[in-house]
């Protein structure tokens, strides 16, 4: 990031590469598909219009989610919707399964619908945890720091999902 501040444009095209695909993952699992695509495109855009005050004070992963966390806020004010109900009607998009039986494939495909449907019944900073440290990798203390709370309360949030998705899975081993 510091080099993209400094003018370096490949310097940008490598943090999109490197951050764009978990980013998107963060985000969608969070509201529908048009709107996902939408918020997507947005944070890219505040943080090319923000890069000139960007000051690194922790890592670009964190600056980053703290900026798509903050959009997500902003939009659920805005549309006057609450993010306890993410998708709406748009429904999960299981991953790709290569080079299976097609038993398996389809036992694949209700494990991923199953998982995505638990992920988005979890409370809000469940889930919003699980989503930062599952597709964003990001640390207890980089979450605490994106999302305002205490590193204990980040390790609670994140048991309790966690827990909260064993149970629900249960039985699809």
């Amino acid at each position: 990031m510091i080099a993209y501040c400094n003018g370096d444009a490949d310097a940008f095209a490598e943090l999109y590469d490197r951050h764009r695909g978990a980013l998107y993952r963060f985000i969608r699992r969070q509201c529908a598909g048009a709107v996902a695509d939408e918020l997507f495109q947005d944070v890219w855009t505040r943080l090319i219009v923000a890069r000139r005050q960007y000051q690194p004070s922790a890592k670009f992963s964190t600056y980053l989610y703290q900026v798509a966390r903050n959009r997500l806020i902003d939009h659920y004010r805005s549309s006057g919707r609450s993010p306890e109900d993410p998708r709406g009607d748009d429904p999960p998009d299981p991953p790709a399964a290569g080079g299976q039986q097609p038993e398996n494939m389809a036992q694949t495909r209700q494990q991923a619908s199953r998982l995505l449907s638990l992920i988005e019944a979890l409370p809000v900073e469940q889930r919003e945890a699980f989503l930062l440290h599952e597709e964003g990798g990001l640390t207890l203390v980089e979450i605490g720091e994106v999302t305002g709370v205490g590193r204990e309360t980040v390790k609670s949030r994140l048991r309790y999902a966690l827990a909260s998705l064993r149970r629900g899975m249960e039985g699809w081993q």
